[in-house]
């Protein structure tokens, strides 16, 4: 095997090894591709042939991984409403005196701006964290 045969190997493992660092399977998937031209290599292809089977492979190959589960990376939860993120979603606060739908109340030995959510009213006295906005917290009256 030539010098030039080994490219696509190396490439490959290259990929292979950066996608243990980044955890999203894209990188596998250019692999794939990779290994795609180093078949094409082997079996005596162009050097056109080997590039085009690569890329073609590749980008099937992520196509593919886009539309699986695995690939929807970006339709997770909002993090500031995601109580896996936020640890204070769904504590419970107590706020004594409201102004226009804003107060400030003490929650884990501090003072905190809170907001009251949309549709929300001011006539509880214990409220129930919904989201964190910034600095915010947004409450909902605890039921």
């Amino acid at each position: 095997m030539e010098t030039g045969g080994l490219f696509w190997w190396f490439a490959a493992g290259a990929l292979i090894v950066a996608e243990l660092f980044t955890g999203t399977f894209y990188l596998l998937m250019i692999a794939l591709g990779m290994i795609a031209g180093g078949i094409a290599y082997v079996i005596g292809a162009l050097p056109h042939v080997q590039m085009g089977a690569a890329a073609v492979i590749a980008l099937i190959a992520v196509a593919v991984l886009r539309r699986s589960r695995f690939g929807n990376w970006k339709q997770r939860n909002d993090a500031s409403r995601d109580a896996a993120v936020n640890l204070d979603i769904g504590a419970t606060l107590e706020v004594d005196q409201w102004r226009d739908g804003r107060a400030r109340a003490m929650y884990r030995g501090a003072q905190w701006d809170v907001e009251l959510a949309p549709g929300e009213t001011e006539g509880a006295r214990f409220y129930r964290i919904t989201a964190l906005d910034g600095n915010r917290l947004i409450v909902a009256a605890k039921r």
